[in-house]
């Protein structure tokens, strides 16, 4: 499941390069990778008018966004998002990527945000967020598609969503200091609902409800260079299908605003109609100057499977390792990782590995340390 919207206008200035690429060494899995620029200007044209964008090279994710517009603490945002391969569907069952029940879709839509500050005043905000918009689907065969495999009819989605968030964290690589406590739920609403695939064997339901928790913290100890990140997710929905079902599995950090982290398995690997995720790592500096550290993390999932994705054990386990650098300027950060999934099946068997690779750059670095 995507969640491609910042759940409330950023405040500050950002020019960010993000790369993630995750490579399973048995078996072979969905294509877990992205690239993308990410700019948020805060004092666009005006200085009450915001502009973000996440630039894929085939994807745009952008929102305009309008500070104090009822009121003095009352924000509006209007969203749009498209491109190619942005709706693309894996069928992984069992740790099996089934390629001819998989295939690519393509997509646009819009959005309308309300984000209403609850607490003027205190120093960790509390927002109030109302989201409603559309998105619209057409799905095509990919390269390994059955030829008798039945796809869905272009989809027309529309939602709402709302959202209670406590202060929030930032869009990027392991940042060093975060809090967040948010509380969501989403309606969504088919205007096709439809059957598809073999003989007409699934089936895209008319509405579906989605609702989830996030819990987490990032902090870094700055004399140390030591860096403990937590993070408790749990969700569950109603009338799930394939299109809606929890997601989860692959390690890339800003996949998705609420990335469900397995190291070890594929991108997207286990189905679930209601999860529970926890998510702890923990950074030490190898080096005096904090250039060089070593990060190692583990995580856990408790799910409630979609009908048809069963596994023999309800819980999934990762642990990995990394090795990171960052120069004295901290205008860029490489991060090489290794990842073992514990309960990911491969030929009947449990147990899986992947390596990976993560950079960003920031290029407003610079700027940021001589302010």
């Amino acid at each position: 499941m995507a969640k491609k919207c910042e759940a409330q206008i950023d405040p500050e200035h950002r020019n960010l390069i993000e790369f993630g690429y995750d490579q399973p060494l048995e078996g072979q899995g969905p294509q877990g990778v992205y690239a993308y620029y990410y700019y948020n200007n805060p004092d666009f044209l005006r200085t009450n008018i915001v502009w973000r964008m996440a630039v894929a090279p085939a994807y745009l994710d952008g929102e305009l966004g309008f500070k104090g517009i009822f009121s003095r603490y009352t924000d509006l945002g209007i969203g749009i998002n498209g491109g190619v391969y942005g709706d693309n569907y894996y069928e992984v069952r069992q740790g099996n990527y089934i390629k001819g029940e998989s295939f690519n879709g393509d997509g646009a839509g819009a959005a309308v945000s309300l984000y209403q500050l609850l607490n003027p005043g205190m120093l960790i905000p509390l927002n109030a967020v109302a989201r409603g918009g559309m998105h619209y689907a057409t799905y095509n065969n990919a390269d390994q598609t059955s030829g008798s495999f039945f796809l869905p009819q272009d989809q027309v989605n529309l939602f709402t969503r709302a959202g209670l968030r406590l202060a929030g964290k930032e869009p990027i690589l392991y940042p060093d200091l975060g809090l967040e406590l948010s509380v969501w739920f989403e309606r969504q609403w088919r205007l096709e609902d439809d059957t598809y695939g073999y003989d007409q064997d699934r089936r895209i339901n008319p509405g579906v409800n989605l609702y989830w928790l996030y819990a987490g913290l990032n902090y870094a100890f700055t004399n140390t260079g030591q860096k403990i990140s937590f993070a408790l997710t749990t969700g569950g929905s109603t009338d799930a299908d394939r299109f809606s079902a929890w997601r989860l599995g692959g390690v890339l950090p800003l996949i998705s605003e609420f990335p469900l982290v397995l190291p070890g398995y594929y991108y997207e690997e286990l189905t679930a109609k209601s999860f529970v995720h926890l998510y702890g790592a923990y950074d030490i500096a190898l080096d005096r100057a904090h250039r060089f550290n070593f990060r190692v993390e583990a995580a856990s999932a408790h799910l409630d499977y979609l009908p048809g994705f069963e596994q023999s054990s309800r819980w999934q386990t990762g642990a990995g390792g990394a090795l990171t650098f960052s120069p004295k300027k901290k205008n860029f950060q490489i991060v090489l990782r290794y990842g073992y999934g514990f309960n990911a099946l491969r030929r009947g068997q449990e147990g899986a590995q992947s390596i990976g690779l993560l950079f960003q750059y920031d290029f407003g670095a610079s700027k940021k340390k001589s302010d």
